[in-house]
């Protein structure tokens, strides 16, 4: 009943059904791109250099002449691949130490707290570009940064509800039956904090997307001429005074992913757990 009554409070917020729109948009152009790109997005073209949007390049190209539009469209696979890829590897890693922490506490709870307090230390960026300055530019290793650096949201607030899971009395009662720990972890308490973790990850998709478009501007994320929106932002750089499209469509593209994300997590929140309505 109470799942109805979120599904519906979602439905109201135009706010969240907004979001939902914009994501499953991008989620289509993104898994679609090999069928809606009109051209191939490696290709170059100096003859086209800096074309204006027009009939033949719907948003132009760029400085090496190929195809903004397909480039856009391709570009949104590779943000969905890592955002969702480094949403998972953080939520399974915080995750797992938050309900190890959390259900065993003691000495266990005090060392994993510690790491990661010692992770939320460093900035979210900071951290992103250590991981990959480490293990080198390329997209796998953007996920994992990223996954690592998303590693201590997803941990506390798994250790946090847990902490309030764990003493009540369905807990209690698979104790008393003689229910292994894994099995009362597994079928009674992760079923029942799954909607903040689910609110967390969506709301962390889009900060891993801007990550991963930070890294690439800076030349740290995939390399080219893969077809990255951050990368694409770099490119347009050089001409933007006067072809200011080259950069501005996929900034757009990336802000407008963001923006979506977001408000869908903002609108999961609202509806699973009220207490939060409203809130900041």
């Amino acid at each position: 009943m109470s799942d109805q009554t979120g599904l519906r409070s979602l439905a109201r917020s135009r706010g969240a059904v907004f979001g939902l729109v914009v994501v499953l948009g991008l989620l289509a152009m993104a898994i679609l791109a090999p069928v809606i790109s009109p051209y191939d997005p490696v290709r170059q073209e100096l003859v086209n250099q800096n074309l204006p949007p027009g009939a033949e390049h719907l948003l132009g190209t760029d400085r090496l002449g190929r195809d903004n539009l397909s480039r856009i469209i391709w570009g949104a696979r590779l943000s969905f691949f890592t955002g969702v890829g480094s949403v998972l590897v953080g939520a399974v890693q915080g995750s797992v130490l938050g309900l190890v922490g959390g259900y065993y506490r003691g000495w266990a709870d005090s060392i994993i707290i510690r790491v990661v307090d010692l992770l939320l230390v460093f900035p979210l960026y900071l951290s992103a570009i250590f991981v990959v300055a480490v293990l080198g530019p390329s997209q796998i290793n953007t996920i994992l940064a990223v996954g690592i650096a998303t590693t201590p949201a997803f941990a506390r607030l798994t250790r946090g509800e847990v902490l309030g899971e764990r003493e009540k009395e369905y807990v209690l009662a698979a104790q008393a039956l003689g229910m292994n720990t894994g099995r009362v972890i597994v079928r009674h308490i992760l079923p029942n904090i799954l909607a903040p973790l689910l609110v967390l990850a969506s709301l962390n998709v889009g900060n891993a997307v801007l990550v991963e478009a930070s890294l690439s501007f800076l030349g740290l994320g995939p390399p080219p001429p893969t077809p990255s929106w951050g990368l694409m932002v770099n490119d347009g750089m050089v001409v933007l005074r006067r072809a200011p499209w080259v950069s501005l469509l996929p900034g757009a593209a990336v802000a407008l992913l963001v923006l979506g994300s977001n408000l869908l997590g903002d609108g999961l929140r609202d509806a699973f757990d009220p207490r939060l309505r409203g809130s900041v």
